[in-house]
């Protein structure tokens, strides 16, 4: 029980550093009421005494003092009530559409003898946690004789799909046993106090273009930087508490969930890192291409299993993959993965990339994705670069789209200008995702034009097919054969200005030079 206590200690501090805060509001206006009392008594500064006039500068500087404060005060106060804490954007499974998965974590609760969630969501990320349920008026509700609702179980929806029901339980045994730190009262006021500051610092509105809500706010002017610097001088008084008291929370969860399927959980972990892994690599090299034109996968969670199966063939990391087989997934829980899936992938959408270039986003099926996404892709970035070959043209006449011209331009050592002129003007697409793709140079993405123009004179003149792969993306199959053997001879004409490695590799591959590419 030393983690309970310690977390209790914590929450007892920051309500300590919150009760000091309200003393030192209070100070002045009882210091004021004092003095106006002696004044009116007559026991302090009484009228015709010899300090008469010392203790009415006295009162009334005093009480100019409180009013200010009680002012300010108050102004802190408004703005703690009125902050909306942040929640998490996540996809709300009501229990109609999981009665399973709802009946499986109130068995967990009750195994560790701790209050249910009060729901459950679901979320486009590799981890799972419980996420407060934001109680508009505290205090009426505890006039009221309310208890506050249980949090919210947040999970992580590539778990549901990659991981056994079995494994599922596990993995949660420790989330959900968070929810006893949650029930008690000192803790859940300490957290409230702290959600309130967070708050009221990121209430402000965001500055123009800013892409999203991390995003540094300007700083704020008037009473209302006062009060912001209030809360930041109180944030960092509870910043060693509050740490401490998360800390200890986890810890106190972990011993409570020791003696539920605690081998299971050792096993689970292990699923967790490979889960992630496929995730991060769904998204980048899978997701982030058909994102780029507008589209969205509409069943990412079972692409993340078919990536993973993938690596299950290539990696020993999921060798034991087929063992796993025979068990329960996760997501049968669910009534309707499918449409789960959807809502959750739209929601990945709309988080990782944002808005599409263009209208709305369209939903994509997987079987869809070699031709709307990778031909359409390939395509798309063929037209920028010959889009920018005619730019370069003398007198900026058009030129057929032709490998022969473009190998020509490479040879030429123009390698150089038709970077920047493609760095200028981009592909019609939307712009790459800063939280999904670094920054690429101008060699990198002529590099990846100029492939993508080879796959399309594949595609059009030598029978390849647009491909997909699990792990890697958009793929060039000649002859059913996936060809990796491009990124090398392409590098070397862009860069060294040297075409015979590309077209050796053409003429091995009969793909014809002097046909125009269709764009």
């Amino acid at each position: 029980m030393a983690a309970v206590d310690t977390a209790r200690a914590h929450a007892q501090a920051i309500l300590r550093i919150r009760g000091l805060a309200l003393a030192a509001a209070a100070l002045p206006a009882a210091a004021a009421v004092v003095l106006l009392a002696g004044r009116f008594t007559g026991r302090i500064g009484a009228p015709g005494s010899s300090d008469a006039a010392g203790w009415d500068l006295a009162r009334w500087t005093v009480c100019a003092v409180a009013a200010l404060t009680l002012l300010v005060a108050g102004l802190t106060a408004r703005a703690y009530r009125r902050a909306v804490p942040p929640q998490t954007p996540a996809v709300q499974l009501a229990r109609d559409r999981a009665p399973e998965l709802y009946r499986l974590i109130e068995e967990l609760a009750e195994r560790l003898e701790v209050p249910a969630p009060s729901a459950v969501a679901l979320t486009p990320d590799c981890d799972s946690w419980l996420e407060d349920v934001p109680a508009p008026r505290p205090r009426r509700a505890a006039r009221a004789g309310h208890e506050p609702p249980a949090p919210v179980l947040v999970i992580g929806s590539p778990f549901l799909w990659w991981m056994r029901a079995g494994e599922l339980r596990a993995l949660l045994a420790p989330v959900v046993a968070g929810t006893a730190a949650a029930a008690d009262h000192e803790i859940a006021a300490a957290r409230r106090f702290l959600r309130s500051l967070d708050a009221s610092l990121d209430a402000g509105p965001a500055p123009l273009g800013a892409p999203g809500p991390g995003t540094p706010r300007p700083r704020r002017r008037g009473p209302v930087a006062l009060t912001d610097r209030i809360t930041r001088r109180l944030l960092g008084a509870c910043r060693g508490h509050a740490a401490e008291l998360e800390r200890s929370v986890a810890g106190w969860a972990s011993e409570q969930a020791r003696g539920v399927d605690y081998g299971l959980r050792i096993a689970a972990q292990e699923q967790v890192g490979l889960a992630y892994a496929g995730w991060d690599r769904l998204l980048t090299r899978v997701a982030l291409p058909a994102w780029r034109l507008g589209r969205h996968p509409a069943h990412l969670n079972a692409g993340v299993v078919s990536a993973l199966t993938e690596l299950s063939r290539r990696d020993r990391l999921a060798d034991g993959y087929g063992s796993r087989l025979g068990d329960r997934p996760a997501c049968d829980l669910l009534e309707e993965p499918g449409a789960v899936d959807a809502a959750v992938s739209r929601l990945a959408a709309e988080l990782f990339f944002g808005a599409p270039a263009s209208g709305g986003w369209r939903e994509l099926e997987w079987a869809d994705y070699p031709a709307e996404v990778v031909d359409a892709g390939w395509r798309a970035r063929a037209t920028a670069l010959q889009s920018a070959l005619d730019r370069l043209a003398p007198q900026s006449r058009p030129g057929a789209p032709t490998l022969t011209r473009l190998l020509g331009r490479l040879a030429d050592g123009d390698g150089e200008l038709l970077a920047a002129a493609l760095v200028d003007r981009p592909a019609g697409t939307t712009a790459p995702a800063p939280l999904l793709e670094p920054v690429r140079t101008g060699r990198d993405v002529l590099v990846d034009h100029v492939t993508a123009m080879v796959c399309c004179a594949a595609v059009d003149t030598a029978g390849a097919v647009p491909g997909l792969d699990w792990l890697d993306g958009p793929v060039l199959l000649l002859r059913g054969v996936r060809r990796t053997d491009l990124a090398e001879p392409v590098a070397q004409a862009v860069e060294q200005g040297q075409d015979g490695p590309l077209r050796s590799w053409l003429d091995a591959a009969d793909v014809r030079l002097e046909k125009p590419v269709r764009l």
